[in-house]
């Protein structure tokens, strides 16, 4: 699995921060998104799913 993300689309709501912090954080300069493990183990799968699905702006990508 690989996460990516697009801050530029990104409204900084922090629901993927709030889904897996160990995969997603906020910027401090803006508050937008930013990926700490573009290819988090299994164990994190479900959750950056989870967290592509939730996210409003859709600025969240998994490619499986």
């Amino acid at each position: 699995m690989k996460v990516e993300a697009d801050a530029t689309k990104c409204c900084g709501s922090g629901m993927c921060v709030l889904t897996d912090p160990d995969v997603f954080d906020q910027s401090e300069d803006d508050g937008t998104v930013v990926v700490l493990d573009a290819e988090p183990a299994a164990s994190h799968h479900a959750a950056a799913r989870e967290a592509a699905a939730l996210c409003p702006a859709g600025a969240i990508t998994v490619h499986e």
